[in-house]
Order: C-alpha cells, then sequence, then structure tokens
C-alpha cells in the first residue's frame, strides 16, 4: 500500500503539480514536490507504485543506486514510498493519463486540466513526466503462450514460487541475465537459452552466469513447451542440430517489452526517435509548464540510468516550483537544515 491518499476513479482533484508514472523517479519526484511545499498527484496506469521495477523485477537486486551496496527492487520502492508519504501525496493508480488541456489564468501561469482513463480530472500548475518508456507490454514467447500463467511467465514476483523447480530462462539481455543468477540458489536447475553467442547484457553479468554453475545454451531457441495443464517439458532447438527437450515446471521468457506512449503522443511535445521527449537543461519540455525525467526524457548524452532519473526530477521539480511562482528560489536548500516532517494522514 502507498503512504499517501489513494484515490477513486471520476472524482476531480486541485493540486500544484502531477507526475505522470510513479515509478522511482516518479516517487522521488514526489519527495521533492513535498520539500518545495507542493501539493502533488501520481497517476500511473499500473494498480501500484514502483513501475517496471515492481511490475517486473522485485525481487532483484539493483547495484547501482547511491549509497546501496545492494538493493531488492521491492525494498527500494518501499523505500522511496515511505520517503515521499512524509507530504501525503495523492495516488491515482490504475488508471492511464489521457488528455492534457492547457487553461489560461488571467495574470498568472496557465493551469493544466488532466483526465485519466477513468474518468478522474486534476487541475493542476505544471505536469512532470516520468512515465518511464510509457505503456510497456512484454515481448511474447514464440512458442507455448498458451501455458502463461501456468509455468510460463515474464517477470518473477517472488523467488520462493521457484524453489526446488527445473527453470528455463529465455534472453540474452541483463533481465535474462539476472533472473538467472537469482534463481539459481533456490532452483533445482536453470537453464539459460538464447538464440545468439553475443549477449546484450553487461559483460560482468555475463561472466557471473557463466560460472555460477547454471547451463548456457546459445544459437537456440524455445521451440515448443509441453505439459499436461502446466509447464513440464521444454524443447530446445540448437542451430544446425536436432531439437533436445529439458525438464522444466518454469519457464521465464525475458525477451524485453514493447513501450508505447499512449494519448501522451497528443500532448503537443516535440519527440525524439517517436519514443522519448526532448528536453533542456531544466528538463523542461517544448509544452510551458510541462518537464519530463528519468528514462522518457531525451537530451545530448542522456544515459537512462534509475541513478541519473533521480536528479533529472529533482531538478524538473525545482524548475516547475519557480514556474508556479517566480519569485521561488531555484535552490530547494539542504534537506539537512529543513525542520522533521510529521507523515500525512491519509
Amino acid at each position: 500500500m502507498t503512504s499517501g491518499e489513494q484515490h477513486q476513479a471520476g472524482e476531480r482533484y486541485e493540486v500544484d503539480l502531477v507526475l505522470v508514472g510513479a515509478g522511482p523517479v516518479g516517487l522521488y519526484g514526489a519527495y521533492y514536490a513535498g520539500v518545495r511545499g507542493l501539493r502533488v498527484a501520481l497517476v500511473d496506469s499500473l494498480p501500484e507504485p514502483g513501475g517496471q521495477v515492481t511490475a517486473m523485477y522485485p525481487e532483484k537486486p539493483i547495484y547501482d543506486i547511491a549509497g546501496f551496496p545492494s538493493v531488492r527492487g521491492r525494498d527500494l520502492v518501499g523505500n522511496l514510498v515511505e520517503q515521499a508519504g512524509r507530504y501525503g501525496p495523492l495516488y491515482l493508480l490504475g488508471q492511464q493519463a489521457q488528455s492534457l488541456e492547457r487553461v489560461p489564468v488571467e495574470g498568472g501561469p496557465d493551469r493544466f486540466s488532466l483526465r485519466t482513463s477513468s474518468g478522474a480530472v486534476i487541475d493542476c500548475g505544471a505536469v512532470v513526466v516520468t512515465g518511464g518508456i510509457g505503456t510497456f507490454t512484454p515481448r511474447p514467447l514464440p512458442a507455448g503462450e498458451e501455458f502463461l500463467g501456468r509455468g510460463l511467465s515474464y517477470f518473477v514476483p517472488s523467488q520462493a514460487d521457484f524453489a526446488g523447480t527445473d527453470v528455463v530462462v529465455v534472453g540474452g539481455g541483463d533481465s535474462a541475465c539476472d533472473w538467472v543468477l537469482a534463481l539459481k540458489p533456490v532452483a533445482r536447475s536453470v537453464t539459460l537459452v538464447h538464440r545468439r553467442t553475443a549477449f546484450r547484457a553487461h559483460a560482468a553479468t555475463v561472466e557471473a552466469v557463466l560460472s555460477c554453475g547454471a547451463t548456457v545454451v546459445t544459437d537456440a531457441q524455445v521451440t515448443r513447451i509441453e505439459g499436461n495443464g502446466a509447464v513440464e517439458k521444454v524443447e530446445v532447438t540448437c542451430k544446425n542440430q536436432e531439437p533436445v527437450v529439458l525438464e522444466a515446471q518454469r519457464v521465464v521468457a525475458a525477451l524485453g517489452f514493447l513501450a508505447d506512449l499512449g494519448p501522451m503522443r497528443d500532448w503537443g511535445f516535440e519527440l525524439h526517435d517517436n519514443r522519448h521527449l526532448l528536453v533542456d537543461s531544466r528538463m523542461a519540455t517544448d509544452v510551458p509548464g510541462v518537464y519530463a525525467a528519468g528514462d522518457i526524457s531525451e537530451y545530448p548524452g542522456k544515459v537512462r540510468l534509475i541513478s541519473v532519473g533521480f536528479g533529472e526530477v529533482a531538478t524538473a521539480v525545482n524548475n516547475a516550483a519557480v514556474h508556479l511562482d517566480p519569485g521561488e528560489s531555484l535552490f530547494p536548500g539542504h534537506s539537512t537544515d529543513a525542520a522533521p516532517v510529521v507523515a500525512a494522514v491519509a
């Protein structure tokens, strides 16, 4: 559950700032908005905060968060929710941000009316888009899709569900390799199947996979899944070889995902590669009053990491605060100078 107010569809709200996307970057943005004394709402199409981390990688260890040598995805999200929760943000979850209309204000900066897929309407003074890659869906496994939810999955919500099983992981990127390393200690056996010899994952991660004791099969594809109601066997066909049938009760298809900006394409943004929002050094888009941070933003030298997104959203929120009130200082001050905040009660 979120440490803030949960709100339902079909209602009307008035806030200072809307964050479109409640992933790690959006949650950190909610904290910084609270620091600036702004009333904030977070909108996300997923039913829980945390974005891709919650939906796809809750058990994965993350190593590149400053100050945390290693932190599980779900723990990172929990900490961010707690951090933002001190300021009582509004959460509008399970609904997609659809239309954004400018509302002229005489003698002051224009405001916006944001409508969600569930009919909620939010009146706000600024918007920060932190929607990662937009709405995302996993790339399907060409064979055995009928076993989805019956042994075939695209993420690993809980490693405990894989304890004592024979697991086949399909893919060659960081996610596939990370799942091999995460599941090897709990599963009876883990086999990684990749259609190429070269991996997209970081070299150090690939080296760890090759030395962890898992079976690695390259130049191969899963061509069939068999089972009586649930996964029991997986047929793997290597290049120029006869198919091999493996005993398996679990298959994790880590083949990446397809992203879609959805209705945001119609908000008037200048796009890069038809999928990222171009921003300047203030993280401002070409729509006045609308900013972007995290993976969805684009500028020369952009690096798509959660750690970079944290800095970007802090920049975006502080500039949004000045947009809302030009008399405000851009610099928020140091957190150590602020008085302790008592958690808001929903």
